[in-house]
């Protein structure tokens, strides 16, 4: 079957890079200076040629298959200035990458369209949001590491993720950061990780070697979806010590692939035993490693990507009922 060209927009690097796994073209909208939203193929993520940089005035003037949506402004503004009524009325999606931010469990999501397809990036933010009318599908994340990359774990210390963790308020959570950091030796990378002590970005290429250094990765985060640096340690055969909220809490099962619970003591008191004994560490993180091979995989990914865009194109199954 032939490839489909799709046009989308520069959400989450790390995402995009992943997506282009799919057996399709991506036309992804770029602005000079690559402000957020249109990057294009900017910055050192190693791209892959099926991802196309298109500056956005030009997209009214190329022929697509289908309209892949990320965030609201792109629905609620870009399509309206940027594509013609014949792209507008293309197959579309909305990925929805985050939980509801508002209510938990009470807020309808913007699209509420049957003739839109909502993907949701874990069940858990399918169960939370409203969805409407549209119709919904999970597709869950697929990740993929250097296949030299082995946990070495040599440093007594644990290792945090995460962009931008001081400007991101309570949910991403800075501050139980801050407090484990005052007992247990931790890392912070990603970008802005200076404002709160931390290291740097590491590139995204050499992100999987940096962290296998580590004992294990620390999550703080409160209330967001699954975080794909998560599932990259985890297939690099870390341990995670996580909150055992949204879906993080059917992910890490407790003495298996690390430890996920709900008061920040517990957490410390488990990063505490994994900085003094290597052996349980290694062993965790083994658990870790099986459980994103067979949860997370880059070919499952792919496959549900390239099923969702033909099934929208009309070259598909049935849609999926909606929760």
């Amino acid at each position: 079957m032939r490839r489909l060209k799709v046009l989308t927009w520069h959400t989450h690097g790390s995402y995009l890079h992943y997506l282009s796994n799919a057996p399709h073209d991506f036309y992804v909208l770029s602005k000079p200076g690559c402000p957020p939203g249109y990057g294009g193929r900017c910055g050192s993520m190693p791209w892959r040629d099926n991802l196309i940089d298109l500056p956005a005035e030009l997209a009214r003037h190329h022929e697509f298959d289908c309209i892949l949506f990320q965030d609201d402004y792109q629905w609620e503004k870009d399509q309206y200035e940027l594509l013609t009524p014949a792209q507008r009325a293309l197959p579309r999606i909305y990925l929805e990458h985050d939980p509801p931010m508002a209510h938990p469990a009470n807020t309808r999501h913007p699209v509420d369209d049957p003739d839109v397809l909502l993907v949701h990036v874990t069940p858990f933010n399918a169960l939370m949001w409203d969805s409407g009318r549209s119709p919904v599908r999970v597709i869950e994340h697929g990740v993929t590491v250097p296949p030299e990359v082995y946990y070495g774990g040599e440093l007594a210390r644990g290792l945090v993720v995460t962009n931008h963790l001081a400007r991101r308020g309570r949910r991403m959570g800075p501050d139980l950061f801050l407090q484990a950091r005052q007992t247990v030796p931790l890392d912070l990378v990603g970008m802005a990780a200076q404002e709160l002590g931390g290291l740097d970005e590491i590139e995204h290429a050499r992100l999987p070697a940096f962290m296998a250094r580590y004992r294990f990765l620390f999550s703080p985060i409160r209330y967001s979806s699954l975080g794909l640096a998560v599932i990259e340690a985890m297939m690099a055969g870390l341990p995670v010590v996580a909150f055992a909220t949204t879906e993080i809490a059917t992910v890490i099962e407790n003495g298996v692939s690390g430890y996920a619970a709900t008061d920040l003591p517990t957490l410390v008191e488990h990063m505490q035993v994994l900085l003094g004994d290597p052996a349980l560490a290694r062993h965790l993180g083994e658990g870790a490693h099986r459980t994103a091979r067979d949860r997370f995989s880059i070919g499952r990914f792919s496959s549900d990507w390239d099923a969702a865009l033909r099934h929208v194109t009309g070259l598909g199954a049935t849609r999926q009922e909606k929760i």
